[in-house]
């Protein structure tokens, strides 16, 4: 039997966490796991990314909150850019002139959210990634 696209959009995806607050995170990843993703990654801190591998060869997308613990996440999201990790901004922080400016590619889900609008802003970003992919 075939998988439904639309119920499992994540199907089989690595998907990459950047959320400080602990229940967000829970929740996210449970949206993710409900949307099909293999395996969810939470970091909730700058320093644990440091620990991991790179990016391009672990996570198919990622979720980023744009300060965790106070820190800004944009240098990282820049790297995941330039890896070409789709991702999407899930912040509180929804007027950044900064993320508005860097990234006017980038949908940015202002907290608080409903699941739904994160995970379609997810498959848009990693849609429009196998697009551009595709035509170079």
């Amino acid at each position: 039997m075939l998988e439904d696209p639309l119920s499992n959009p994540l199907n089989g995806l690595h998907i990459l966490v950047l959320e400080d607050e602990f229940l967000i995170a829970m929740d996210v990843e449970q949206l993710c796991r409900d949307s099909g993703a293999r395996d969810v990654t939470i970091v909730r801190d700058l320093e644990d990314l440091s620990r991991l591998p790179e990016a391009t060869e672990t996570f198919d997308a990622a979720i980023v909150d744009l300060m965790l613990s106070g820190n800004s996440t944009l240098e990282f999201a820049a790297q995941l850019r330039q890896e070409g990790v789709p991702f999407v901004f899930a912040s509180g922080y929804s007027n950044s002139e900064e993320v508005s400016r860097d990234f006017p590619d980038v949908d940015l889900v202002g907290k608080p959210y409903a699941g739904d609008d994160l995970i379609s802003a997810l498959v848009r970003s990693i849609a429009k990634s196998s697009i551009l992919q595709s035509s170079e």
